[in-house]
């Protein structure tokens, strides 16, 4: 075994049409008055999977929309509710993570994430909320660094869980310990804060960009991964740098160039000198041609 099994390959992204409606709608869904995370995922499943359609998006939403009419009714308050989600997700439908969860692009789509009831934790995060917000409970996502979780209730009341261990309600101790387990640094009460879908989102195409990192041989899939993200309305100004760089690896040189050339332009009214760095990689793109 090699590691390659053909069940395990990645999925590969849509023909260009496709993706390119994948990413207006996606643009359309990150500007939108109150952003829905469940279609974003959605869409950035589709983007990652070509064999995810129309059909397969509308089946996804009603499998979210079926697992949460099987919640207990009104449960009573956030300890209850993060009880019953575990009871539900956790224990009856096998949703929880692995660490061989973490080799797989499939973790971090949602549909993935919902047919193989495994995924990365802020995938299955996202799962608990939205089946959770759909049954009416009080949920956000809580960003701990290394280690995304759900929370219930207000900050006085808060009751937290982990997706990733099926659910597991946490102590107070246990978010402790899975902070400075990740960055050594002890625990910021601002970290138990409800985080913003588009923040989530833009952490999971961080996510698929390591990923790909990881595996030169799929610069497509850190194309697409870059592209969402630059449609988002917030996001790291070097993330159209990294785009440009992708373009020229692809052999895209002149898309490529010229996106470099655009970077300097933004760049050069704080840093000349990096973006006389720039431009020269926009001259070599160029060179690449003749």
């Amino acid at each position: 075994m090699n590691g390659h099994h053909p069940a395990m390959a990645a999925p590969r992204p849509p023909e260009p049409g496709r993706a390119a409606e994948v990413r207006r709608r996606f643009a359309e869904e990150a500007r939108a008055e109150r952003p829905d995370l469940a279609t974003l995922c959605l869409l950035v499943g589709a983007a990652g999977d070509g064999a995810l359609d129309e059909a397969g998006i509308d089946a996804a939403q009603i499998e979210l929309d079926r697992l949460a009419g099987l919640l207990p009714y009104r449960p009573g308050g956030p300890r209850a509710w993060a009880l019953a989600l575990a009871e539900l997700l956790g224990e009856r439908c096998g949703f929880r993570g692995t660490a061989g969860d973490y080799q797989r692009l499939g973790s971090s789509l949602l549909h993935t994430v919902l047919e193989r009831r495994r995924g990365l934790p802020i995938l299955l995060s996202v799962v608990w909320m939205e089946v959770a917000r759909r049954a009416g409970a009080p949920v956000y996502g809580v960003a701990l660094p290394g280690h995304f979780v759900v929370g219930f209730g207000p900050p006085e009341e808060q009751v937290l869980a982990d997706p990733f261990d099926g659910g597991r309600v946490l102590s107070g101790g246990d978010a402790e310990t899975l902070v400075v387990g990740a960055t050594g640094a002890p625990l910021d009460p601002g970290m138990l804060s409800p985080a913003d879908p588009l923040d989530v989102v833009l952490r999971i195409l961080n996510n698929v960009r390591a990923w790909a990192a990881a595996r030169p041989e799929r610069s497509d899939v850190a194309l697409w991964a870059v592209e969402l993200s630059l449609a988002l309305p917030s996001r790291p100004a070097r993330l159209r740098y990294e785009w440009a760089q992708l373009l020229v690896r692809r052999g895209e040189f002149l898309r490529g160039a010229a996106a470099l050339e655009e970077y300097a332009e933004v760049v050069a009214s704080v840093d000349e000198a990096a973006a006389e760095r720039v431009r020269g990689e926009a001259a070599g793109a160029r060179a690449l041609l003749n």
